[in-house]
């Protein structure tokens, strides 16, 4: 059975992403660069890359529901996680976007929540 063996990243809805980049960076530390709306958080033991992002509001990235945030969850094998998901009947999408830093794909829960699973190259 494929796992989940961490998370890539979080991602949050704002009204002014900048903004609350800022916030964050600012009060919790989060190591958000000026006039930027993501950072990186790297562990100290395993040195795993976590991403933290805000989006506007009106963002399709999160899917076509009301959900202020998204969870990217990281995975050994992308393919074998969605396979098993399909066959576990839930909503996945057809699509698998390739970078250079992974593999990417996006499924729904049954309470409607998108989320990203990520293969780290």
């Amino acid at each position: 059975m494929e796992r989940v063996v961490g998370i890539g990243g979080v991602f949050l809805k704002a009204r002014d992403p900048k903004a609350l980049a800022a916030w964050y960076r600012d009060h919790l530390g989060v190591p958000v660069d000026p006039d930027q709306t993501y950072g990186a958080l790297t562990s100290s033991g395993a040195g795993e890359t976590t991403v933290w992002s805000t989006f506007p509001t009106d963002t399709q990235y999160f899917g076509p529901g009301p959900a202020m945030f998204m969870v990217n969850y990281r995975v050994k094998n992308l393919d074998a996680m969605l396979t098993q998901l399909r066959a576990a009947g839930a909503q996945v999408e057809d699509k698998v976007e390739t970078y250079e830093y992974g593999r990417f794909g996006w499924a729904t829960d049954p309470e409607g929540n998108r989320f990203e699973l990520w293969e780290p190259k």
